[in-house]
C-alpha cells in the first residue's frame, strides 16, 4: 500500500468528458486522460484492503460483485501510484488479456464493491486500468511475443468476440496453433459492431488483433460456420473446437403492427452505423447523412433501457434524430442504494449514461419513460411505422405466475409519433444453426449445455465459452470464460495445463 492515508487525502477525480454540444458532432471516444500526477493520486486512494472485494468476482443476488477476472487491483494500483507502470502492466496482464477493452467498456463491478464506496466514492479502478493499458502501447512495451515452441495441436475458435479472442490468445501462448473463424467481415464480434465507436474506437481492436496475428494466431473472416464452413470439416481437421459465437438471437416485441417498415433490432442498427463509418466514412457528408439505417430527421423510439438502448440513443442523436424516446419497463431506480441493496452488491441505482446526457442537452429532457411498454405499432398507408401505442405498467402479484410481474395499468394507453423503432430488449441465447451444425445440446435458456462450471459439450472435442455458454453478459465475463475454456482445452489435449 503506497500511501496509507491516500483514501482520506484525495477525492475521486474522473476523467473529463467532452461536453455534449461538441461530442455529438463526431463518433470518436470523448474522454481526456488525467495528467500523470493526478492519476497517481487516484491510484493512491486504493486502501489495499485486507479482504479486497474489488477482485472477488463472486455472484451476489444474481449479479457480479467484484471483478470476474480476479484482477490484482490493489497490486497494480500501488504500482501505478509509485510510477512503475511497466510492472503494473505486467500484473494487469496476469489476469486480463485485453485491459484496453475492459478499461473502456466494462461497467466496473470492481468499483461497485470497492471498500471506499461504503462511505464515499470508490477508486477509479476502470480508468486506472485504461491508463496502464494505454501506457503499454505508448511506451512500445506491447509487442508481439510468439511462443518459442509449438505443440503440434490445432484448435479452431468459432467467433471473434472477447471470449473467442481470449481463448485464442491463451492457447496460442501455450504453443498450440489457433485459427479464429468470424462470420463478419471484421474481427471483434459485438465489440466491433455492437459497441459504438464513441465507447470503443475500432482501431483499438485492430491494434490488438494485429499483435495476435504476429504472434501466430490465424484469422478467417466471412466464414459462417454452419453455412459456408461445414462443422464436420472443422471437427475432422482440428484437435479441438471452441464455440464462442455469443448470444446473438435478439428478443423481439411481438405486438400488432410489428411487420411495419422502420422497425429494427438495436444490434442491426448499431452494426449498420459502425459498418457505414468504417466502410463508407470517406463518402459520408460532414453531417453524417446517408447511413444505411438512418435516424436523420426521425422521431426515434428505443425499446429497452440497458447499455444497448443507451447506445441507440447516442447514435441516433449523432445521426440527427428529431427526437428520441426510450422505454424502460421497470420503475425508476433510486438515487442511492436501497436498504435491501447493500454494499458490496451491484448498486441498483439511477445511472444517466452518455446517450441520456446528450438527449437532455439536445431535447431538454431525459428520454426515458419508466414503467412503460409498447402495446401496438401503427403504420401509414405505405406500410411505414408512424406511431406507437404505449401503456403504463405497475408491479403486481400474479397468482398464475406465483410472483410479482409488471402488469398493464388499465386505461393508461396513449400514443406517440415514431417513424424509427429500435428494439433493444436483450437476447434470448445462441442462434440455433451453429448449435445444430455441431450437434451440441442446449439448456432451457437456449445456451449450450455443459456440466456446471465446465466447458466441454456433449460432443467430443467441442467446447463452449462466453455468452453462448452463460447467456448475454459483459465483456469482462466473456474474457474470463475465454481464459477458462482455454485451460480446459489445454488440459484435454495435453493432460495438464500451465495456463493461469
Amino acid at each position: 500500500m503506497g500511501k496509507p492515508t491516500g483514501f482520506m487525502e484525495y477525492d475521486r477525480n474522473d476523467t473529463q468528458a467532452q461536453k455534449p454540444k461538441e461530442r455529438i458532432k463526431h463518433f470518436n471516444e470523448f474522454h481526456q486522460p488525467l495528467p500523470t500526477e493526478e492519476r497517481k493520486c487516484q491510484a493512491a486512494r486504493c486502501m489495499d484492503c485486507g479482504v479486497p472485494f474489488c477482485q472477488s468476482g463472486i455472484m451476489i443476488g444474481g449479479m457480479a460483485s467484484g471483478c470476474p477476472l480476479k484482477n490484482l487491483i490493489p497490486e497494480w494500483n500501488d504500482l501505478l501510484f509509485r510510477g512503475n507502470k511497466k510492472e503494473a502492466l505486467s500484473r494487469l496482464h496476469k489476469t486480463n488479456n485485453f485491459p484496453e477493452f475492459t478499461g473502456r467498456v466494462c461497467p466496473a463491478p470492481c468499483e461497485a464493491s470497492c471498500t471506499n464506496g461504503i462511505n464515499g466514492r470508490p477508486v477509479t479502478i476502470k480508468e486506472n486500468e485504461h491508463d496502464i493499458a494505454e501506457y503499454g502501447y505508448e511506451a512500445g512495451i506491447m509487442k508481439p511475443t510468439p511462443p518459442a515452441h509449438r505443440t503440434g495441436k490445432k484448435i479452431a475458435v468459432i467467433g471473434s468476440g472477447p471470449a473467442g479472442l481470449a481463448a485464442a490468445d491463451q492457447l496460442n501462448k501455450r504453443g498450440h496453433s489457433v485459427t479464429v473463424f468470424e462470420r463478419s467481415d471484421r474481427i471483434g464480434g459485438l465489440m466491433m459492431y455492437g459497441i459504438p465507436n464513441m465507447k470503443l474506437e475500432k482501431h483499438v481492436i485492430d491494434r490488438r488483433v494485429n499483435i495476435m496475428k504476429e504472434e501466430g494466431v490465424s484469422f478467417t473472416t466471412e466464414a459462417d460456420v454452419g453455412v459456408s464452413v461445414k462443422a464436420e470439416d472443422l471437427i475432422r481437421e482440428y484437435d479441438s473446437v471452441i464455440l464462442a459465437c455469443g448470444a446473438s438471437n435478439p428478443r423481439d416485441i411481438n405486438v400488432p403492427g410489428r411487420q411495419a417498415n422502420g422497425i429494427y433490432f438495436a444490434v442491426d442498427f448499431l452494426k449498420a452505423a459502425t459498418s457505414d463509418l468504417l466502410n463508407r466514412g470517406r463518402t459520408l457528408t460532414p453531417d453524417f447523412k446517408h447511413f444505411t439505417i438512418s435516424a436523420k430527421g426521425k422521431k426515434v423510439l428505443v425499446i429497452g433501457g440497458g447499455d444497448t438502448g443507451n447506445d441507440c440513443v447516442g447514435t441516433s442523436i449523432r445521426q440527427g434524430a428529431e427526437n428520441v424516446v426510450q422505454l424502460e419497463m421497470m420503475p425508476k431506480p433510486p438515487i442511492t442504494r436501497a436498504a435491501n441493496n447493500p454494499w458490496p452488491e451491484w448498486p441498483k441505482v439511477l445511472k444517466t449514461d452518455y446517450g441520456q446526457e446528450e438527449a437532455i442537452f439536445v431535447y431538454g429532457e431525459d428520454p426515458r419513460s419508466y414503467q412503460t411498454t409498447v402495446k401496438e405499432f401503427v403504420a401509414d398507408e405505405s406500410g411505414n411505422v408512424c406511431k406507437a401505442k404505449l401503456v403504463k405498467l405497475e408491479s403486481k402479484y400474479s397468482e398464475e405466475a406465483k410472483r410479482m410481474i409488471m402488469a398493464e395499468v388499465e386505461g393508461s394507453e396513449y400514443e406517440i409519433e415514431a417513424d424509427l423503432i429500435l428494439i433493444a430488449a436483450g437476447f434470448l441465447g445462441t442462434q440455433s444453426y451453429v448449435a445444430e451444425a455441431f450437434g451440441v445440446e442446449l439448456d432451457g435458456r437456449t445456451n449450450v449445455k455443459t456440466e456446471a462450471g465446465k466447458y466441454k459439450t456433449n460432443v467430443e472435442d467441442v467446447f463452449v465459452a462466453g455468452d453462448m455458454h452463460r447467456g448475454q453478459s459483459l465483456v469482462v465475463w466473456a474474457i474470463a470464460e475465454g481464459r477458462e475454456v482455454a485451460r480446459a482445452v489445454d488440459t484435454h489435449l495435453m493432460g495438464y495445463s500451465n495456463l493461469a
